[in-house]
């Protein structure tokens, strides 16, 4: 048998998946056939048996006076017993065995055709088909018997047997869908279908009042009909049939009620279950759909649904860790991707290995990443853990912004205070990766740049140029951190303070000097 991907929605007879089921779906063909088989012969026989009595308990209301001959009596005690034991062995010969051949795919382990799949669904009615044509029999066999006995019952003898069969037909369908369902679940695993297999929720619930109402209060209205053209029957006797007749309609109408609700109801109930997972965070939920109608289309789209929420969310994921979290979340709150962007006051970190081709060429490729990763990983959990971004990995060197795409009012401190930690860290615990680290503040341009079939989120501007000179000059100091004095003068008094003017020194490509500043000792 097929498994079901979440062990935790399986059938295990409880909860709002398993309630309706007969153990887990992956459990072993051989032991949910005889499981199967067990509880459709039960059934069968317990609904005959069930007819029967009705038939008896029915006659004995409604035969007219002085009721049934001591001949009737002695025929139906035979007819009855006799006729509820051959309708058992055809119905598990006919019906039962006839469902389970229909189902043999399942047996064989393997995925049914689409005829097998709607055939599949379709057994309960099969079932119930198979019981009416019993019933149906028996209503002529008994009607004939009574015309033979006992000629002026032949109508309530009819009446009666038909209202029995009725109910056994009622119980059969309610009962086989029941019992059936495990294997709807698994005709319809991996599916999603476009219209219902089985008919609709229409239809079922018209099936479900015509046996549930339709036909029992009809029998009502020909018993008294019956009544008023046969003439003979007394008020208190007629009194007595109908009351009891009404009480056989509340209840067994209230039978196809509870049933016909959790038929529609446990579906749903399923679905608002997984609902309340996903809303929790668990994308990998699933619901085994085991209804042919509009319900398991609900199912199906369900699992559909969430099979692309977790695509999504994957992807989001995924689009996260290549662009950041802060690019990521901004640019799917916004509706369009254009090119541009905004000016913006920010501070930049860089920081570059020192001695990367040396590292590379004296070192086998798989260590140098491992070496680079561990460098990295530094870089992206302080830059992280002070609300920046890191930008992008240029080879052996990395670009950070405070500031952009969220605005911070405190960015220079941020940045500073991000430097200081980044250098004492990488000392620690990457000291083969000693490198230079350059932080400046200023103004930017920030946003999309590229082509609109593809573009990256980047910051454009004089502190990016500043910080990656910083950066080469910070590789001949030893605090291996330089920052421009503007960084300093922006951030907050107490992480400023920690911090002493070096130099003034006119940096590669620009005009004006920048006065260096470097961590106090």
């Amino acid at each position: 048998m097929r498994p079901d991907r979440d062990s935790s929605l399986r059938g295990r007879g409880q909860g709002p998946f398993g309630s309706w089921l007969l153990g887990p779906l992956d459990q072993d063909a051989a032991v949910l056939r005889r499981r199967v088989q067990g509880l459709l012969t039960g059934t069968l026989i317990a609904t005959n048996v069930i007819g029967a009595l009705v038939v008896v308990g029915l006659a004995a209301l409604l035969m007219p006076a002085p009721g049934m001959s001591g001949e009737l009596v002695r025929v139906t005690a035979i007819a009855v017993p006799g006729y509820v034991v051959s309708a058992v062995v055809v119905g598990a010969l006919w019906g039962t065995r006839g469902a389970l051949r229909t189902l043999r795919w399942a047996a064989e382990g393997r995925t049914p055709t689409d005829t097998e799949r709607a055939a599949s669904l379709r057994v309960p009615l099969r079932l119930t088909l198979v019981q009416a044509v019993l019933w149906g029999v028996a209503t002529v066999v008994f009607g004939v018997l009574a015309a033979l006995v006992q000629p002026r019952v032949v109508l309530t003898e009819l009446l009666v047997v038909a209202f029995a069969g009725v109910v056994v037909c009622a119980i059969a369908y309610l009962a086989g869908e029941f019992i059936l369902r495990p294997y709807a679940a698994l005709a319809l695993a991996g599916t999603s279908p476009a219209r219902p297999l089985s008919g609709g929720v229409n239809l079922r619930m018209l099936l479900f009042w015509c046996l549930g109402t339709g036909v029992p209060v009809a029998g009502l209205v020909v018993t008294a009909v019956l009544a008023w053209v046969r003439g003979d029957v007394s008020t208190t006797k007629l009194a007595i049939s109908v009351i009891v007749l009404g009480l056989v309609v509340l209840c067994f109408g209230l039978l196809v009620t509870v049933f016909t609700a959790r038929a529609v109801v446990n579906p749903i109930r399923s679905v608002q279950h997984a609902l309340g997972r996903v809303r929790a965070g668990d994308f990998a939920v699933e619901i085994p759909v085991y209804d042919g109608t509009e319900l398991g289309l609900l199912q199906a789209g369900f699992n559909g649904m969430a099979v692309g929420l977790a695509e999504r969310e994957r992807l989001r994921d995924l689009f996260g860790r290549h662009v950041g979290e802060d690019v990521a979340s901004e640019a799917m709150r916004t509706t369009t991707a254009e090119l541009g962007g905004t000016v913006r006051t920010v501070s930049v970190l860089f920081v570059d290995l020192i001695g990367s081709t040396t590292l590379a060429a004296s070192r086998p490729p798989e260590e140098v990443v491992g070496l680079l990763n561990r460098f990295f990983a530094v870089v992206v959990d302080e830059v992280d853990r002070n609300h920046g971004l890191v930008n992008k990995f240029v080879g052996d060197a990395a670009l950070a912004i405070f500031g952009a795409p969220v605005l911070l009012a405190d960015h220079a401190t941020l940045a500073l205070s991000t430097g200081r930690a980044i250098a004492r860290r990488l000392a620690a615990e990457v000291p083969e990766c000693p490198a230079g680290i350059g932080v400046a503040t200023g103004e930017v341009v920030a946003g999309n740049v590229g082509d609109p079939r593809r573009f990256e989120y980047t910051v454009i501007g004089d502190p990016v140029n500043e910080a990656a000179r910083l950066t080469e000059l910070a590789k001949n100091v030893e605090a291996r951190l330089l920052a421009s004095w503007t960084a300093i003068e922006s951030a907050a008094e107490p992480e400023a303070t920690r911090w002493k003017a070096t130099e003034d020194v006119t940096l590669r490509g620009r005009t004006r000097p920048t006065t260096l500043a470097t961590p106090r000792s």
